[in-house]
């Protein structure tokens, strides 16, 4: 008989969970360091008792660096089908989660389909779906009805959501004091800045905050601290507002814990290279090393189209700092909603990112995969190298685009192949150009 609501209380009384054993096999650790890892909150297996299809996944500490994948539907893009062909595409990459951010008409049939085939973790922002789960206008709906929707989310089978509880009236003070050029940028924030200055009501995921996590414990829903007051741009980065709500995630993060709740938080969205490995050790201290997500960091705001770039860079450098789980960018960020082209490009940089950080942070076999590309290099071994690749149909498309006459060398170098020459010089034979054929 299952004695425990939750992954953490479970770690706490000593009970290793299959959950756990999976982990452990997926990181080439043991089920016992899992477990003390999750006992004391530095890492969080995400992993609601409704998602029956889910491949459990563990997030900080000692992991390697998971990426998650955005989509959904808006009032302007409403074909479910579409955001099906997105999830496909995230599961055939890779990425260790999907977050539905659907915020038009009842989402939950979709929702429920995306549970039942995936498994990677799902996430929602229950605040997005607030106007149309209950419909009513945002002036309309009592902190009550808030609450409705994160149980709705639970009950569905939603494995983490990220819940904006830090931006309670301290935090509102001091991002009010402290002028921004880009005010609030996160969807979830505004909304909930803008209930709170309508009705004159505190935060109700801060009021009210023992009864999310009463919800969540009951589902063993991980809670993702979203930061309402993360800089919208680099101007803006590590300022008063954002340092004031994340000394309130901090604060949220041990509640949590205390009772039984995983728990990931949400860092900063834009921010120069410089200042992202102090934020990130920062974020470790206060919020007690609790697994970190975050939104990039963009290091540069000018690159519109291009963003899936300033982004990985600035995963890269965040997740080599202790970040432990990115949340992709596409190139569509800031202009549209991205298209299945565009879903590929944010992955595939994300991945990039996360690897990289994993080979700079040691983590266990993280080089693997690049030692059997080095050697299938060396052998000039074409089809080794699809083998390994992560998109190996991209390397192929290239490579087969302008064929070599010599297979044994790519179009760009030809006979003066580096690898080439070296094999031939080391294996004793002559290297002449102007004769060989």
């Amino acid at each position: 008989m299952k004695t425990y609501k939750t992954q953490m209380e479970a770690a706490k009384k000593g009970i290793i969970t299959p959950e756990m054993k999976i982990v452990a096999e997926k990181e080439y650790t043991t089920p016992e360091k899992v477990m003390e890892a999750v006992a004391k909150g530095e890492v969080a297996i995400p992993c609601n008792v409704n998602h029956k299809s889910i491949s459990p996944e563990g997030i900080g500490a000692g992991m390697r660096t998971k990426i998650n994948v955005n989509l959904g539907i808006s009032g302007d893009c409403k074909n479910y089908d579409v955001e099906m062909q997105k999830v496909d595409m995230a599961l055939k990459f890779g990425a260790e989660a999907i977050m539905d951010l659907s915020n038009y008409g009842k989402t939950n049939t979709f929702r429920r389909e995306l549970i039942e085939k995936s498994p990677a973790m799902i996430g929602t922002v229950p605040m997005y779906d607030a106007i149309g789960y209950l419909e009513k206008d945002l002036l309309e709906i009592k902190a009550e009805d808030f609450l409705k929707v994160v149980r709705a989310h639970a009950e569905e089978g939603v494995d983490f959501m990220t819940i904006h509880a830090g931006i309670n009236r301290r935090a509102v003070e001091a991002f009010m004091r402290d002028k921004r050029k880009m005010n609030i940028v996160s969807r979830g924030g505004s909304l909930l800045f803008a209930w709170m200055m309508m009705t004159g009501n505190e935060n109700p995921f801060y009021e009210y905050y023992d009864k999310v996590l009463d919800i969540l414990e009951e589902f063993d829903v991980t809670i993702s601290l979203g930061d309402a007051l993360r800089p919208g741009c680099i101007d803006d980065a590590t300022d008063a507002g954002q340092i004031s709500e994340l000394i309130e995630l901090g604060a949220l993060t041990e509640r949590a814990w205390a009772r039984n709740v995983q728990v990931m938080v949400e860092g900063p969205g834009h921010m120069a290279m410089n200042e992202i490995e102090a934020n990130m050790k920062l974020q470790k201290r206060i919020c007690h090393n609790a697994p970190f997500y975050v939104l990039g960091p963009l290091v540069t705001d000018i690159f519109p189209g291009y963003d899936h770039i300033t982004s990985a860079i600035g995963g890269a450098i965040a997740a080599a700092s202790g970040a432990d789980f990115l949340c992709y960018v596409t190139p569509a960020e800031h202009l549209r909603l991205p298209d299945l082209n565009d879903v590929k490009e944010g992955i595939i940089a994300s991945r990039i990112a996360a690897h990289a950080a994993d080979i700079a942070k040691g983590v266990p076999h993280a080089r693997d995969k690049d030692n059997e590309m080095a050697e299938a290099r060396h052998k000039v071994e074409w089809e080794e190298m699809f083998k390994v690749a992560v998109d190996p149909e991209k390397a192929r498309v290239y490579f087969e685009s302008t064929p070599p006459a010599d297979r044994h060398t790519c179009s760009m170098c030809g006979k003066m192949c580096a690898v080439r020459t070296t094999n031939m010089i080391l294996e004793g034979k002559k290297v002449e150009f102007c004769t060989e054929k």
